[in-house]
């Protein structure tokens, strides 16, 4: 009688459940009108509908042959035929949703820090840190869906109470007071994870904090300090390497002028030795100079 049907079926359900019936009439009398239903290939040949779900021949009802899990498998369809017993028989189709329901059967697993390691993480805290320094932040998810996986967090044990606090909703780690001298180097927090489902499903997390000195900057930088430091980090680095181009380029002009003076420089030394002459001792007077090397000069080669 009806077009289409949609059943809703809360996972983890047991096997033989009877989820919902589809009903069909006619109007014929007799043998014409009892009706016999069957399941329809399903059109996704993806859906293993053989192993989820059957349906009663004679009345209609439908039944989940497994647990169903929505983690898995969230949501299928398929048709159910209704054929009468005359001759021809006569037929028509119905389609059918099937939503799977979510339970929370999922407790949250915790991604940060990393539980079950051979050497815990640590982390480090400045002892300058003011009160609301973020020391860490535990990461967790859920399996589950809707409220079944909105996560709260809870500080459940310190070993120095009220030094520390945890936000409820987004696992953050923070100083809640300034630390003083008198604090305890070490310090371990139980941080409890839970979800919002019925009933309420948990992990816990171990912290490690380790109180440190000489840290050179106690506070995080606000988000728009971190946006600016970006934005120069381009600008610092094209100086940087501006810098090095320019001082590469002075170093090879100042070696090319020093080569050319050089050479220069050793061009003459060798042209003043080859031009040198000898001026031999003798009765001769000194402006007068023998270039025959004979040591006799005519007066046709006497040159002042």
């Amino acid at each position: 009688t009806q077009a289409s049907y949609t059943l809703r079926v809360r996972e983890n359900n047991s096997p033989a459940l009877h989820i919902g019936t589809v009903s069909a009439t006619d109007t014929d009398a007799g043998a014409n009108a009892q009706v016999t239903y069957s399941l329809l290939p399903p059109a996704d040949p993806h859906v293993p509908l053989a192993s989820l779900v059957s349906i009663n021949a004679d009345n209609g009802h439908l039944f989940a042959l497994r647990s169903l899990d929505y983690e898995a498998l969230r949501a299928f369809e398929f048709r159910v035929g209704a054929a009468d017993r005359g001759s021809p028989p006569l037929s028509s189709q119905a389609l059918v949703r099937v939503l799977v329901e979510d339970d929370n059967d999922n407790a949250p697993f915790v991604l940060y820090p990393l539980q079950n390691t051979s050497a815990p993480c640590t982390e480090l805290l400045p002892r300058a840190a003011e009160p609301g320094y973020l020391v860490t932040k535990v990461v967790a998810v859920d399996g589950d869906a809707g409220q079944n996986a909105w996560l709260s967090y809870q500080l459940l044990k310190a070993t120095e109470p009220g030094l520390f606090g945890v936000w409820a909703h987004n696992g953050e780690v923070r100083t809640a007071r300034p630390l003083s001298e008198r604090d305890a180097a070490r310090h371990r927090l139980l941080v409890l994870v839970k979800d919002n489902g019925q009933p309420p499903l948990s992990a816990s997390v171990t912290l490690h904090v380790l109180l440190v000195d000489g840290f050179s900057q106690p506070h995080l930088p606000p988000p728009e300090a971190e946006a600016e430091a970006a934005a120069a980090a381009p600008a610092d680095a094209l100086t940087v390497y501006l810098v090095v181009a320019l001082a590469s380029v002075s170093s090879l002009f100042l070696f090319s002028v020093l080569v050319f003076v050089a050479v220069r420089l050793c061009g003459r030394g060798g042209a003043a030795r080859a031009g040198r002459c000898s001026v031999p001792e003798g009765p001769f007077p000194g402006h007068l100079v023998d270039v025959s090397g004979t040591g006799t000069l005519s007066h046709s080669y006497q040159y002042e």
